[in-house]
């Protein structure tokens, strides 16, 4: 029971959160630039940086996308398996004054896939490409903010993803 009582006040706490920065980020300056990076995130970007790579990127770059693609097939066997076991709604379905401003890849919240792709193709280029960092830790956290306020996670939901790729990414550097 006190278990129970914990994670009430846990789930009551991060339902809080997603309120309030959903709110927040609901500015007309801030919306489009986070519906933005929530659609780079889509995958759209790190296909195409995936593809450049292999292409044109000589043998370091074919060497990253590897990595890439390999993170890419691990994180996603992870995460849609979380999901369906986990089956958490997101928040614009079961928080009142959260509506839907972007598009649902899948039903359920937990973990953000987005932030889970999006940090682990960020270690992973920072790794083979240092200069990208000014980039793509921004890039990151924006991704991860988008998720948020687009109505489409929580923030434990984003910790999660963000934990989850860096793990990902620090055994896949380890590896190679």
């Amino acid at each position: 029971m006190l278990r129970s009582v914990h994670i009430d006040q846990w789930a009551e706490r991060d339902r809080r959160w997603a309120q309030r920065l959903y709110s927040f980020s609901q500015r007309r300056v801030l919306l489009p630039v986070l519906n933005a990076a929530s659609w780079l995130g889509d995958g759209v970007l790190w296909c195409g940086i995936i593809v450049s790579l292999a292409l044109a990127g000589g043998t370091q770059g074919r060497d990253v996308a590897a990595h890439m693609m390999l993170a890419a097939l691990l994180n996603l066997a992870v995460y849609l398996w979380l999901k369906r076991r986990i089956g958490r709604e997101r928040p614009y379905v079961s928080c009142p004054g959260i509506r839907l401003n972007g598009r649902a890849l899948d039903q359920f919240s937990f973990p953000s896939g987005h932030t889970l792709h999006a940090t682990t193709f960020s270690m992973l280029l920072i790794r083979g490409y240092p200069e990208a960092i000014v980039v793509l830790v921004p890039l990151s956290v924006l991704i991860a903010w988008s998720r948020i306020a687009l109505g489409l996670h929580y923030p434990s939901d984003v910790a999660a993803g963000a934990l989850m790729g860096a793990l990902t990414g620090a055994l896949l550097l380890a590896l190679y």
